[in-house]
């Protein structure tokens, strides 16, 4: 499509001391990546020429991170030394903005639930409405401090019309105050526009800042030409302050990618229960039971099982048919094809060959305090139940280990073969020893 918006920018620089957290607030997680990363998708998903993303409080760690997700995108970074309001933070990207561009982009770094075909939809109402700006407008039920919108009365006296100006919350009248549709903060401005008004922005109010809506203001007494564009679903709206917005945050997240994957053929039981990151990749009939943990990363194949109370975590693998259950915990496991691992289990630094069965209680142990190390359990092994495996170690294809068995470190079961007791021997080779019976030499001699 012919991008309107070939520069985006998007501001990340805030602090975000309502947060409570040390860490920069646009790189707080949701379902395994940063909540600034889900802003990012949906600017590249507009083919922009350009990506502006301003920063302030811990600018390394934000450049560090995007850099690493986006390491292809054409992402630019301008840093905001004082946070002197949303004005401010763009007039740091003038000389970055290219002034032969149509128009630039203004997004939030906290705002999350912002799909992309909403801003294609802004877009779209900027092209073919010719305006100078258009911006981001809901209907929301609690307002949440954001600016009210007030528009024009048409001919009938209904105010439905271009918009007028927005009243800060703190400034409105009880009857503005009344009003449900509010001022997002997310605009698609003319550049030219933009450029002739930012040095003209004041910062004569009570917080002594360089506010976005005085461009507005100036443009919608200017001649109008500013359209409003509603948002329908006001979750998309919800930018993040507050612990508390976080988990809303993380649930309107989680609840797309539930929905993505049920559209494609997983059963998902108990969605409300199930917690699943953004990359994880799920086959077709693979059935995820209640209380299931699936983190970034994971890997599972067609027909498996999964859970109830299950945790899978980075670096798992499940080939097709796999079945992890009750109170098991994977990481950086490999589970073959029809392998078993359903109770009470934890799979560490593991490679499973396929159609084993782990019993109920096993433990692959692969940190020895220091360094963590790698276990390999062959095809159709059988570990017995509370079997403790201390890595490294092998268990062979048709191997079997004996309930309560512990493998010390550097234990080799030979394929077939089996093991028993504390530390665990081969089955024939105690067998043969007990048949010795003492040795002959030593009969008679004084302890």
């Amino acid at each position: 499509m012919g991008a309107a918006a070939e520069t985006v920018v998007i501001l990340a620089a805030g602090q975000g001391t309502r947060m409570r957290t040390s860490k920069p607030k646009v790189l707080a997680e949701l379902c395994g990546r940063p909540m600034l990363a889900y802003v990012v998708e949906g600017a590249l998903a507009l083919e922009p020429q350009r990506v502006l993303i301003v920063i302030g409080k811990g600018a390394d760690e934000v450049r560090e991170k995007i850099s690493t997700l986006f390491p292809d995108a054409p992402i630019e970074f301008v840093l905001q030394e004082e946070q002197l309001g949303t004005g401010h933070a763009v007039q740091c990207c003038s000389d970055s903005i290219d002034s032969t561009s149509r128009s630039v982009l203004i997004l939030y770094g906290d705002m999350p639930l912002l799909r992309a075909e909403t801003l294609m939809q802004l877009q779209q109402e900027y092209l073919e409405q010719g305006s100078r700006a258009c911006l981001l407008t809901v209907h929301a039920l609690d307002p949440r401090g954001f600016g009210r919108v007030i528009r024009s009365r048409d001919s009938s006296g209904s105010a439905g019309g271009a918009l007028e100006r927005i009243v800060e919350e703190r400034d409105a009248s009880p009857e503005q105050l009344a009003l449900r549709e509010v001022n997002v903060g997310v605009y698609l401005i003319n550049t030219e526009e933009l450029l002739r008004l930012l040095p003209t922005l004041q910062n004569n109010n009570a917080q002594g800042e360089y506010y976005l809506t005085d461009i507005v203001h100036a443009l919608a007494s200017d001649g109008g030409g500013v359209q409003p564009v509603v948002v329908a679903d006001p979750e998309e709206a919800i930018g993040v302050n507050t612990l508390r917005h976080l988990a809303e945050a993380r649930r309107g997240i989680q609840d797309r990618i539930l929905e993505r994957h049920l559209a494609a053929g997983v059963f998902i039981e108990d969605p409300d229960t199930t917690f699943v990151d953004w990359d994880v990749e799920i086959g077709t009939g693979t059935r995820i039971l209640p209380c299931t943990v699936i983190r970034s990363g994971v890997r599972i194949g067609e027909g498996c099982e999964v859970g109830p109370f299950s945790h899978l975590r980075v670096g798992s693998v499940l080939d097709n048919g796999a079945e992890i259950g009750n109170f098991t915990e994977t990481k950086k496991a490999h589970v073959g094809a029809g392998t078993k691992a359903k109770h009470l289990s934890y799979l560490g630094d593991v490679s499973i060959g396929s159609g084993a069965n782990i019993g109920a209680g096993t433990i692959v142990a692969n940190y020895d305090g220091v360094n963590k190390h790698h276990t390999d359990i062959g095809d159709r092994a059988f570990v017995g139940s509370g079997s403790v495996i201390i890595a490294p170690s092998t268990v062979g294809a048709d191997a079997t280990t004996g309930g309560g068995a512990v493998l010390t470190g550097g234990s080799v079961v030979p394929p077939g073969d089996v093991w028993i007791g504390v530390p665990a021997q081969s089955l024939a080779d105690r067998k043969a020893k007990k048949g010795r019976g003492p040795d002959p030499s030593t009969e008679g001699a004084k302890p």
